[in-house]
C-alpha cells in the first residue's frame, strides 16, 4: 500500500522539486521508502512520485518507480494484487524472469506483455500510473469497486494526478477554485460522488475505469473495464439455498485467504456483527497461526460493541486486543479531520474509524475490515423502510396526482412527518408519487438531508447537478428487482464515495493498509445473482451471510440487533463543542469563504441549537465545509 503522484505538464512549468513536494504531502501513505523520476520528452514534462509502504518483498529494489529492461514502461503502483503469484507462474511459463518477489512487478510484466487485457486477471485493490515512453502515453487505473483513490486535474497543459487531493495542491499552478455543483452533491450527500470533487477541473477517476491521456495529442480517454451492473443484469440463480451457501462459502474462503498475503503482521478490526465475525471465523479456521484481532470500545454503553466482540474473539480462540476510548478522545480529533481528509467529508463514523486504525498500528500494518457486508448481502435498515414506503404509497390512487391527494389524507401524512421535518418527507414522497415508485428513490424518504430547493437557497450562486442522477445509472437501476436497486445504488455511490473514502483515509494516515476482503469482485459478482429471497427473507436481513455465519459461530451469540459504528456528534456539537460550531459558522467566516448565504447558514445553525435534531446533518456538512476551507483555502 502506498501513494502516487504524477505531473505530464505540456508547458514546461514544473521541475523535480515541485514532483518531490507532491510526494511528500502524501508521505503518511508511504513512510518506508520514497522515489520520484522526472524527464521531458518533445517539450513535455513527465514526473512519476512514489511513497512505499513495505507489505509484500520487503527489498529496496521493490522500490518504485519501477521500469522495464527496455525502458519502455515506468510503473507507480498503488494497492495490492492479492493472486500476483499465479499471474507470475503465467509469466514464467511465457519465458518472463523476475528481479524481485513484489506484485508490482508482476503488474509491470502482466501490462507489458498483455495490456490492458490484464485487468481481467486482477484480483485486488489497486490504484497506478504507467507512462509509456515509446507510445507517449500515461495511462491510470483504478480497482474495480474503488477501494483505494485516484485524483486528476487538468487545466492550460497541466495534468497532475495523485492518491489524495493534497498531493495535487502542492503544484503551484493548481487552482483552488470551488466547484459550487459539486459542493451543493455534498451538501445533499455529505461526500464527493465520484466523479466530482470540491475543486474545479478535477475530478475522481470512477471505480472500474482507465483514463489514457496522449502526450501527442492532450486528448483523455476515459474508459470503463468492469461494472457490477451488467451482473445485476444477469438471471438470478436457479439453486438451492444449501447450494448458494456452499458456494458462497467456497469464495469467501478463497477471497478471504488471498487477502491475508504479506510479508508482514496481518491483523482484523472484530466489531462482534456478523460481517466482520464470519471475517475473523473463516480466517482462523483456515489459518495455522492465531489471529490477532481489535476492537475499539467507548465508555458510554450505547455506543459501546467491545463485549460483544470479546465473546466471538474468546469463541474463535484469536489474539484479541480491545482499548478503551473516551468520547473526549473522539471528540479532540474533529478540528484535525479537514487536514485528514483533505475534501470535505461528512461521515462522522470517520472518528471511531481513526481510533481502531491508530491501536491496531501499534500491532500490525495491515488490518483486516468487513466493508462492503451491507452493500452487497443487504444489511441496512433503509432497505426494509424503503420496500415499506413503496408498499404503502403503491396503494395510493392515481399516484401521478400525489400532491394533493396527500393533502387530504391524513393517516398518510401522520406517516409520512412521525420524527421527521414533515415539510421535507411531504416534498420527497410527493417526488417519488409524481416521478415513479421505485425502491432506492425511495431510499431518500429516511433522508433528513436538505431538499434540493433548500440546498438552492443555501449557496449564494445557483447551482446545478442536484436534480441529475450522477453515475448514469437510474435507467439501468429501474430495471432490477427492488432489492438489487437499492443494492447496485449504494454500491456504485455510498460505497466508494463514503464508506471507503472514510477508512482509506483513516488507515493510511497513519500508515496502516486497510484491506476488505468481501470486495473481492468475485463475491460481489456472486451475490449480484443471489436470488432477493436470499438476501432478504421474510424480513431477515443479510439472511444467506448469516446462515452461513452459523455455520462457524453459535447463533445464540450472534443473534442480537445490529448496532452502528457512531460516536454521538449531534449531541457534542450542541454542548462542548458549541463554541467551535459557532466560530467556525460565524458570519465572518461563511462570508469569506463566499460559497453560502450567511443568513440561510445560521438559520440552520440556530434551529439546531435550539432542539431542531433533524437539521444537524445539513449544520454539521457545512461546519466540516468551512473547516476544510479554513484549512485549505484561506
Amino acid at each position: 500500500m502506498c501513494g502516487i503522484a504524477g505531473i505530464i505538464d505540456f508547458n514546461g512549468g514544473s521541475s523535480k522539486t515541485i514532483l518531490s513536494n507532491m510526494g511528500a504531502a502524501i508521505a503518511h501513505r508511504g513512510p518506508d521508502a520514497c522515489g520520484d523520476s522526472f524527464d521531458e520528452q518533445n517539450g513535455v514534462q513527465i514526473g512519476l512520485s512514489h511513497q512505499r509502504l513495505s507489505i509484500i518483498d520487503l527489498d529496496s529494489r521493490a522500490n518504485q518507480p519501477m521500469t522495464t529492461l527496455d525502458g519502455q514502461y515506468e510503473l507507480i503502483f498503488n494497492g495490492e494484487i492479492y493472486n500476483f503469484q499465479e499471474i507470475k507462474k503465467r509469466l514464467v511459463d511465457l519465458g518472463e524472469s523476475f528481479d524481485t518477489t513484489s506484485d508490482t512487478e508482476v503488474v509491470l510484466k502482466a501490462w507489458q506483455r498483455w495490456g490492458q487485457k490484464c485487468l481481467t486477471d486482477f484480483v485486488g485493490m489497486f490504484a497506478y500510473a504507467i507512462y509509456d515512453k515509446a507510445n507517449q502515453k500515461l495511462t491510470l487505473v483504478r480497482d474495480r469497486v474503488g477501494v483505494k483513490p485516484l485524483y486528476y486535474y487538468f487545466k492550460n497543459g497541466l495534468f497532475v494526478f495523485g492518491s489524495e487531493l493534497k498531493s495535487l495542491m502542492q503544484h503551484p499552478q493548481f487552482e483552488k477554485s470551488i466547484d459550487i455543483d459539486s459542493t451543493a452533491l455534498f451538501i445533499k450527500y455529505g461526500y464527493y460522488p465520484e466523479p466530482y470533487t470540491v475543486f474545479e477541473n478535477c475530478n475522481k477517476l470512477k471505480a472500474g475505469h482507465i483514463l489514457e491521456l496522449s502526450l501527442k495529442t492532450k486528448e483523455v480517454k476515459e474508459t470503463k473495464y468492469w461494472d457490477l451492473l451488467s451482473f445485476y443484469a444477469k438471471p438470478s440463480f436457479q439453486k438451492s439455498e444449501n447450494e448458494l451457501l456452499e458456494e458462497l462459502d467456497e469464495i469467501l474462503v478463497k477471497s478471504f485467504k488471498y487477502r491475508m498475503v504479506s510479508d508482514v503482521p496481518v491483523g482484523v478490526f472484530l466489531s462482534g456483527g456478523y460481517d466482520s465475525s464470519l471475517v475473523t471465523a473463516i480466517l482462523q479456521k483456515n489459518s495455522n497461526q492465531t489471529l490477532n484481532t481489535f476492537t475499539i470500545g467507548f465508555e458510554d454503553e450505547a455506543y459501546n460493541e467491545a463485549q460483544y466482540a470479546k465473546v466471538v474473539a474468546e469463541y474463535l480462540e484469536t489474539n484479541h486486543r480491545e482499548e478503551y476510548c473516551s468520547l473526549n478522545k473522539a471528540k479532540n480529533l474533529i478540528p484535525e479531520l479537514s487536514t485528514l481528509y483533505d475534501e470535505p467529508f461528512g461521515d462522522s463514523s470517520a472518528l471511531p474509524t481513526i481510533l481502531v486504525s491508530q491501536m491496531a498500528k501499534k500491532q500490525v500494518s495491515v488490518s483486516l475490515s468487513a466493508d462492503g457486508g451491507d452493500e452487497l448481502f443487504g444489511g441496512y435498515g433503509k432497505y426494509l423502510t424503503s420496500l415499506d414506503y413503496v408498499n404503502k404509497l403503491s396503494k395510493i390512487p392515481l399516484k401521478k396526482v400525489g400532491g394533493s391527494l396527500l393533502e387530504t389524507m391524513s393517516p398518510l401524512s401522520q406517516f409520512i412527518g412521525k420524527g421527521f421535518n414533515f415539510k421535507r418527507r411531504y416534498q420527497r414522497v410527493n417526488e417519488l408519487l409524481k416521478n415513479g415508485l421505485t425502491s432506492y428513490q425511495a431510499m431518500d424518504l429516511s433522508s433528513q438531508n436538505l431538499l434540493n430547493s433548500e440546498i438552492d437557497e443555501l449557496f449564494l450562486k445557483k447551482t446545478k447537478r442536484l436534480s441529475s442522477n450522477f453515475n448514469n445509472s437510474n435507467s439501468t437501476l429501474e430495471n432490477f428487482t427492488s432489492i438489487n436497486q437499492m443494492l447496485a445504488m449504494d454500491f456504485k455511490t455510498y460505497l466508494p464515495d463514503d464508506i471507503l473514502t472514510k477508512v482509506d483515509r483513516a488507515s493510511m494516515s497513519i500508515g496502516l493498509e486497510s484491506r476488505e476482503p468481501f470486495l473481492d469482485h468475485h463475491i460481489a459478482q456472486f451475490m449480484a445473482q443471489v436470488p432477493d429471497n436470499m438476501k432478504i427473507k421474510k424480513g431477515s436481513q443479510k439472511y444467506l451471510l448469516k446462515e452461513l455465519t452459523h455455520k462457524y459461530l453459535p447463533k445464540e451469540i450472534m443473534d442480537r440487533p445490529k448496532k452502528g459504528f457512531s460516536v454521538p456528534v449531534k449531541e457534542w456539537m450542541r454542548s462542548d463543542l458549541k463554541d467551535l460550531l459557532e466560530e467556525t459558522l460565524s458570519e465572518k467566516v461563511v462570508k469569506e469563504a463566499g460559497v453560502f448565504n450567511v443568513k440561510k447558514v445560521n438559520e440552520l445553525k440556530t434551529n439546531y441549537l435550539s432542539g431542531k435534531m433533524e437539521d444537524f446533518n445539513p449544520v454539521w456538512f457545512l461546519f466540516i465545509f468551512h473547516q476544510w476551507h479554513l484549512t485549505w483555502i484561506k
